[in-house]
Order: C-alpha cells, then sequence, then structure tokens
C-alpha cells in the first residue's frame, strides 16, 4: 500500500462517529426535467425498476453517506431499496463490501417534493479513487427524473423488479445520473472539500466515458485523496441566465455553499453566455440553441456576476479561484464580438485580485499560433469542449500551493 494511502487511513481510524467531519467526494447537481426537443430527449421516467449507477469518489474516507435528491420531483419519491459496493479495476464488487443503505434505520423512505435526504452513515471504508455503484429501487411511478443528464459513467436500468441486492442484466443503459447529487465520506480532521461551478466543460463533454478523464477527475488525482472534489458542472448551463439548468447565481447556495466541508471553489463559467450572446448561430443546432436564448449579456455583467459569486462565498469563509474561459474559435459558438468580451473577462479574472486565486486554462489549452483558439490535439473535435488531453492540461493549470 502506498505511504499516501497509509497516512489518509491511519488519520481515518483515530476519528470516532462523535467527530465525523463530512466532505463530499462525489456530486453531481440536478438538472430542471424538460420535454423533448430538438435532437434531445425528454427526461426519463421510471416505474418499478431498479438503477444501477457507477461513482468514482475523489476522496478517503472511513464511512460514507448518501445524498438523495428530489429537487425537480412532481411528487414524493419513493425509494424501495438501496445498496451500494466497491467496484475493483475490473468492474467486479469487491468482496464483502456490500451494504445496506437505509435512513433512520429503515429500508425504504418518501423524499418529500424539493428535498434532499441523506441516508443513515454507512461504516465502509473507501480510498482515494474507489469506485462504487450504488443500485437504487424505485417501486412507484417517479415522473420526469431529477436527474444530472451528463454523467460520464454507466447507469443501469433493469427490467420490472427490485434487483438492488441481485445482479441483473439492464435492459437500457445510460449515462444520467438519477436522483443521487452527492457522496460524503467521514473524513481526516484536515481534509477539505473543493467544489467546481461550471457548464459543459467541467461537465466532462469530448472526455472518454466511464474513463474519469474530465479536468475535476485529473485535479482529484492530483490532489491525492487530500480533498473532495464537488463537480457541479452542467452542461449548457450559463451564469445570468436559465437553460439547461438554473442560472449559477441561482443555484450557487444549493451546489457549493449548503455542501459539507467547502473550503475553495473553483468557477468556471461565462463561455454559453458570451456564445449565445454574440454567436453568429448557424447549422442543425441553431434553432434548438435559440430557444434557450434569453437577455444578451457582456463581459461587464458576466464579472459583477462573479463579484456576486465572490462575495458571497467569502461571507462563508470560502475561498474563490477564479478560471479563465477558454478559447472557441472555430465553433459554432465564435464570434470577434464573443472573442473581445472572453479577452476582457480573462483580463479582469487574471489582474483584478478579486479572486484568491487564478487557474488559467486558457493559457493551458490555447493555440501560440491562434490564441483565439484551442490548440490541435486539446479540443475534442469541436473547438469548444476539452479532450482526454486538454483536460488533463487544465487540471495541471490549477495551482496545487493553494490547496496546502
Amino acid at each position: 500500500m502506498r505511504p499516501l494511502m497509509l497516512g489518509l487511513l491511519a488519520a481515518l481510524s483515530l476519528s470516532s462517529a462523535a467527530e465525523a467531519k463530512w466532505v463530499v467526494s462525489w456530486a453531481a447537481s440536478p438538472v430542471t426535467p424538460s420535454a423533448a426537443f430538438g435532437p434531445f430527449p425528454a427526461t426519463p421516467a421510471f416505474h418499478n425498476q431498479t438503477l444501477r449507477q457507477f461513482l468514482r469518489l475523489s476522496a478517503a474516507g472511513r464511512a460514507l453517506r448518501i445524498r438523495f435528491t428530489n429537487a425537480y420531483g412532481e411528487a414524493p419519491l419513493a425509494i424501495g431499496a438501496a445498496r451500494l459496493a466497491i467496484r475493483d479495476a475490473d468492474g467486479r464488487e469487491r468482496p464483502g463490501s456490500s451494504r445496506q443503505v437505509v435512513f433512520g434505520g429503515r429500508a425504504s423512505v418518501s423524499i418529500p417534493r424539493g428535498a434532499a435526504f441523506l441516508s443513515d452513515t454507512i461504516e465502509l471504508p473507501v480510498e482515494p479513487g474507489a469506485k462504487i455503484a450504488v443500485a437504487l429501487y424505485l417501486p412507484g411511478d417517479t415522473g420526469p427524473c431529477t436527474c444530472h443528464p451528463v454523467g460520464n459513467d454507466r447507469l443501469e436500468i433493469s427490467a420490472p423488479g427490485d434487483f438492488s441486492a441481485a445482479p441483473f442484466q439492464p435492459v437500457a443503459t445510460g449515462e444520467t445520473r438519477a436522483f443521487i447529487a452527492a457522496v460524503e465520506v467521514d473524513a481526516p480532521a484536515t481534509a477539505r472539500t473543493v467544489a467546481v461551478l461550471g457548464d459543459s466543460i467541467s461537465d466532462g463533454v469530448g472526455a472518454t466515458a466511464g474513463a474519469d478523464r474530465r479536468w475535476p477527475d485529473f485535479l482529484a488525482r492530483r490532489l491525492g485523496g487530500r480533498w473532495g472534489v464537488a463537480n457541479e458542472g452542467i452542461s449548457g448551463n450559463r451564469v445570468l441566465n436559465d437553460g439547461a439548468g438554473v442560472n449559477a447565481l441561482a443555484r450557487l447556495d444549493r451546489d457549493v455553499l449548503a455542501l459539507p466541508g467547502v473550503d475553495t471553489l473553483i468557477v468556471l463559467e461565462g463561455v454559453n453566455d458570451l456564445g449565445l450572446s454574440f454567436g453568429h448561430l448557424t447549422g442543425p443546432l441553431a434553432d434548438v440553441i435559440h430557444q434557450t436564448a434569453q437577455d444578451r449579456v457582456g463581459a461587464e455583467d458576466l464579472i459583477q456576476a462573479y463579484r456576486q459569486i465572490i462575495a458571497r462565498a467569502h461571507a462563508r469563509g470560502i475561498r474563490v479561484i477564479g478560471a479563465t474561459i477558454l478559447p472557441y474559435k472555430h465553433s459554432f459558438y465564435w464570434s470577434e464580438e464573443g472573442e473581445a468580451a472572453r479577452q476582457a473577462i480573462n483580463r479582469f479574472i487574471r489582474t483584478s485580485a478579486e479572486f484568491d486565486g487564478v487557474a488559467d486554462f486558457d493559457a493551458a489549452v490555447r493555440d501560440p499560433a491562434d490564441p483565439a483558439a484551442i490548440r490541435a490535439g486539446l479540443h475534442s473535435g469541436d473547438h469548444l469542449h476539452g479532450s482526454d488531453e486538454g483536460y488533463r492540461l487544465m487540471a495541471e493549470a490549477v495551482p496545487l500551493a493553494l490547496f496546502r
């Protein structure tokens, strides 16, 4: 066992239940359900089915608990049974790791509309980077799911019935994160949570699915399990207008300030605001995208919003790292006006000294020969989202000195 792992587990063994120190080891922000439009399907619903989801934890802990969510449910959410287990590198269940998930000692629970609900503490030590499988039996009609659509890992859906405690062959699969908002671990006293407020670039669009190669995943590995990383990126999210999910200012309390153990917030949002405000949109997605366009916003509007985020986070004792907006020339979003706004915003992030630190993602991935564009090989092919290597370089641009 590596020395770091031994140190973490030794520190965990010294804590007691009365001294529980909860940090977020995994997170996904729920998104408002939607009807089908353009190429995008409607939010799924489930009835008398078991869902199995695979979640990669960032921080170590001697125990854990799951934060379930019915934030957008049309009715109370019935969970008939739930179970989790650690999976090994080959995807097999680790012997002796299977645990029942209970709620006040009961196997089932009804979560009110709009509410979150914590499971009881589950006594199961987990290492940094552990992958857990959570099986969730939903006996009733859920209505449109309180889901995170771009999960970047596998969701398995059963035939009718409760398979929470038994293997099952899925009748359908997807990448949605369903009814789970976070996994929290009882961590060493020195552990903290770093939250990421972002859009599809933090959500990992373009990364290899199931391989944990989003930039927050790479950051978690750099931090070595000493910090939990709560990735609250939502694909299509904006800072000042609703669209895919409520706007960043509106969800800041729920997705960042209410999380346990948050010490640091990294903010990477704004490209969707700029693209929808200034982009000369053409192509098959243009009509769909225009359906979500609302008020036009410019650089000063976004800078004012960043100041709001900083002030609200500082009021809770949370440091804020500003991440520069990536180049996006040659994408369907790009325009000269949008580029001028991006440069003004990035200048503010780098030089204003209003943030507590800077992660210069723009500098990490831009093309030296064309700084308005991402360098070849570092984008996914759309000139907007990162490739696996692009996301790795972004994580390398986060100064680790801020986390000591």
